[in-house]
């Protein structure tokens, strides 16, 4: 098949970014937010920066929404804090928490940017984790449909596009890395039951964005990383295939075909897992007939036959500093290892742009709906040089690789209709506080600094502004051309 050099993005793609309230906004404790269950979390985290601050994005908002529309956007994906919305159990809805999500959301219209939002990012209220026991409770399913019903209600009249839970398979399957396994004694079961009752939230989304907003859209967002066997040895094969399961496609077969598939029924059956799948909750997630997927796609892994013996070596990463990565086996189901084939980042994350043309043509082979990217990014420690100035070429190279295999898979027949990598400004990672810097933009704050917290455009983010500017067709590698490109097309 015979392809463009440069391939050929649609006429009115979505290009942008994307955040998460809790990671990019601060003012944690400021006008009757209460505090969410990653807010304690991200504390347990070395290195840890104070969230209570994070990049100051609630009071830099109107700057920061500015830089974007400098830069070109015409998208920006971002979430809501459920406990800067409903603060408390009273159900009270705290009017400065609408106030600040409709300034934000006015913010970008003026700016020609089209809001994407997410209403779930990791950020359970501690009130709702204290009154129900967090995920465990069949009683947070009304709690979750009431929250997405102020959303919808108050913000669904300028909002189109919506995503209801983001990586729901990653929050069980790093369940005790994101907190999700507290207060379990038996997480190899438990986490079936917690998850099914993020499948009735999820369902309630999705019934209720249908409802309430006119012309409305809404998707889940997996976290999508796609598995290669790691020979072509057969049980290395259904090890990976195993593992493409067990870590993703349950979730978007639940999604897209709104029943659980047979292979994680049997799962259930031979590990003895109940599920609590009470009468009622099928035909209530048959309901539930989602518009488009989000993908968040990072990086590819490799999967192999299990083996009680195996142990992942730690190897170094890109740096020549032992990496953190772990590797899981999953006893009787499959081995991951590294890719030796692949880069690695400065924390051990596989470097694969091809893995994201892989994705969006797996995920249009099973599924056939439109998708958009919500995350994928390069995070590195950086920090100013002598001429205050971020010089992140291995941000752009990553970014180059990866937009050009989107349009690649555009190319091949996928639909897909924007890319918002992860993250505009630098924002706190998830484990990795400020350290781990993913942002177009430079903000001057380290994890144990707060210092002005001024934003500076890195490289990336004038190269960024060429490529949306020429719509995915200007690649150039020279910082004058690109300065120039975005300039002239400004002006």
């Amino acid at each position: 098949m015979k392809y463009s050099k440069n391939p050929v993005f649609p006429e009115g793609f979505l290009w942008g970014a994307s955040s998460a309230a809790w990671q990019v906004e601060g003012a944690a404790a400021e006008d009757g937010r209460t505090p969410a269950i990653i807010d304690l979390n991200s504390q347990t985290k070395k290195p840890y920066a104070d969230n209570s601050v994070a990049s100051d994005h609630y009071h830099h908002y109107k700057e920061d929404v500015a830089l974007m529309k400098e830069c070109g956007f015409t998208s920006y994906r971002f979430s809501i804090s459920w406990s800067r919305v409903i603060p408390a159990a009273d159900r009270e809805v705290n009017p400065m928490g609408i106030a600040f999500y409709n300034n934000l959301i006015n913010e970008l219209l003026e700016a020609g940017i089209t809001p994407i939002i997410t209403l779930y990012h990791y950020d359970m209220p501690c009130w709702v984790d204290e009154k129900y026991g967090g995920w465990h409770n069949r009683a947070i399913i009304d709690e979750f449909d009431y929250y997405c019903r102020v959303c919808f209600e108050n913000f669904g009249d300028r909002v189109k596009y919506w995503l209801s839970i983001n990586e729901q398979n990653m929050q069980i399957v790093y369940g005790d890395w994101l907190g999700v396994s507290k207060g379990c004694t038996d997480w190899f079961k438990e986490k079936w039951q917690i998850n099914h009752i993020m499948n009735l939230c999820h369902s309630k989304a999705v019934i209720a964005c249908h409802e309430l907003v006119e012309d409305g859209k809404i998707g889940p967002v997996p976290g999508y990383v796609p598995i290669y066997p790691y020979s072509c040895r057969p049980e290395d094969q259904i090890g990976a295939m195993n593992a493409e399961e067990l870590t993703q496609k349950i979730w978007d077969d639940l999604y897209v075909f709104r029943e659980y598939s047979s292979f994680v029924k049997n799962y259930w059956k031979v590990n003895d897992i109940d599920p609590d799948i009470r009468p009622g909750d099928m035909e209530l997630i048959a309901q539930a007939k989602i518009d488009f997927i989000a993908v968040n796609c990072y990086r590819s892994d490799v999967g192999m036959a299990p083996d009680d013996s195996y142990k992942q070596e730690i190897g170094l990463n890109k740096s020549g500093i032992k990496g953190e990565f772990v590797y899981p086996n999953l006893p009787g189901e499959y081995a991951l290892a590294r890719n030796p084939y692949v880069e690695v980042t400065d924390w051990d994350w596989h470097i694969d742009p091809v893995c994201m043309r892989y994705s969006l043509r797996y995920l249009w082979d099973h599924y056939h709906l439109p998708m958009v990217i919500t995350e994928a990014g390069y995070g590195a420690h950086e920090e100013l040089g002598e001429d205050g100035k971020i010089h992140d070429q291995a941000r752009i190279d990553y970014l180059r690789e990866y937009v050009y295999n989107v349009g690649l898979a555009i190319q091949d027949g996928v639909e897909v209709f924007g890319f918002n990598p992860w993250s505009f400004t630098d924002l706190l990672s998830t484990g990795n506080g400020m350290a781990k810097r993913y942002g177009l933009v430079f903000v001057n704050r380290t994890d144990d600094d707060l210092r002005d917290m001024k934003r500076i455009k890195k490289d990336s983010f004038d190269w960024y502004s060429a490529l949306i500017h020429s719509n995915g067709q200007e690649w150039g590698k020279d910082m004058s051309q690109w300065r120039n490109f975005a300039k002239n097309k400004v002006e």
